[in-house]
C-alpha cells in the first residue's frame, strides 16, 4: 500500500477505486490533513462514528464567514463575482440561514410533487428496460444512471427538453472542476453559462408562472420571507447539479 497522504482525492484515478485508501485511513489516520486541488487545507474523516459527531457538532460549520477569523478569510482564493450567487447555496450554509431556506424550498416539494416523481421514474426506467430486453445487455450508467436522474430534476424544475444538453454539458464541466486548478479555470465559462441560464429561467416564471418547481420556489413565502433571486439561482443550481451528478 502506498504511504498516506500521496493521493489526490479529487482525482480521476481516486474516484475511480477509493476504497483501498479509504480503508487504509480508516485504519491509520481516521482524521487525515488533506491538501485540495486549489490548494487549501482540509480534513478528511472517515470513521462513520466520526463523521456523525462531527455532523451532529455545533461548533463544526459549513459557511467559511462563521469558521474563520478576518485575517484567515482574506487568504482564501479569489472568487470571480459572478459565482456570487453560489454563496447562497443552502448545503453551505448555518444555523439560521440554512433553517430559513430549507423551510422556504419545502414548501416546493409537495407530496403530490415527490409522487408525480415516482411514477415518471417507474416509466423511464420501463423505456429503459424495454429498449435493452432485445439486446439481452445493458450499459447501466449510459443508459439508465445518467439519463434518469438528469430527465426527472430537468422535467420538474421546468427546463425544456431542448436545453437540456446543455444543461448536463454544463453539469459535467463542474463536476470536473474540483480536479485541478486547469479544470477550474476552464470551468468558468460553463458556470457563467450555468448560471444566466437560470436567471432568465426564473424572471420567465416570474411573467409567466408554469407547473413546475421553478415557479414553486418563485411563489414560495414563509412569514412574509421570499427566496431573493442569488438564493433562487443558488437553490436551482444546487438542485440541478445534486440532481444529475448525486
Amino acid at each position: 500500500m502506498a504511504p498516506l497522504m500521496t493521493f489526490n482525492i479529487a482525482s480521476p484515478q481516486f474516484k475511480a477505486n477509493p476504497y483501498p485508501i479509504y480503508a487504509q485511513l480508516r485504519a491509520e489516520a481516521p482524521v487525515a490533513r488533506v491538501t485540495l486541488p486549489d490548494k487549501r487545507v482540509a480534513w478528511l474523516v472517515t470513521r462513520y462514528d466520526d463523521v456523525l459527531a462531527a455532523l451532529r457538532d455545533e461548533r463544526l460549520v459549513k459557511d467559511l464567514r462563521n469558521a474563520m477569523p478576518p485575517d484567515q478569510l482574506k487568504k482564501q482564493p479569489w472568487v470571480p463575482g459572478v459565482f456570487r450567487p453560489l454563496a447562497r447555496v443552502m448545503t453551505h450554509l448555518d444555523g439560521g440561514d440554512h433553517r430559513r431556506l430549507r423551510a422556504l424550498v419545502q414548501q416546493a416539494f409537495t407530496p403530490q410533487l415527490v409522487e408525480r416523481m415516482r411514477a415518471r421514474a417507474e416509466q423511464l426506467s420501463n423505456a429503459a428496460l424495454d429498449a435493452a430486453q432485445p439486446r439481452g445487455r445493458m450499459e447501466l450508467i449510459r443508459e439508465s444512471a445518467i439519463p434518469l436522474p438528469a430527465t426527472i430534476i430537468a422535467e420538474i424544475l421546468g427546463v425544456p427538453p431542448a436545453d437540456r444538453h446543455s444543461f448536463q454539458k454544463w453539469s459535467n464541466a463542474l463536476i470536473v472542476a474540483s480536479e485541478s486548478p486547469l479544470f477550474a479555470l476552464r470551468a468558468l465559462l460553463p458556470v457563467v453559462s450555468f448560471l444566466r441560464y437560470i436567471r432568465k429561467l426564473v424572471r420567465e416564471r416570474r411573467s409567466k408562472p408554469a407547473d413546475d418547481l421553478v415557479t414553486a420556489l418563485v411563489r414560495a413565502e414563509e412569514a412574509g420571507d421570499k427566496l431573493s433571486e442569488d438564493e433562487l439561482l443558488a437553490m436551482i443550481f444546487l438542485l440541478l447539479v445534486a440532481g444529475y451528478e448525486t
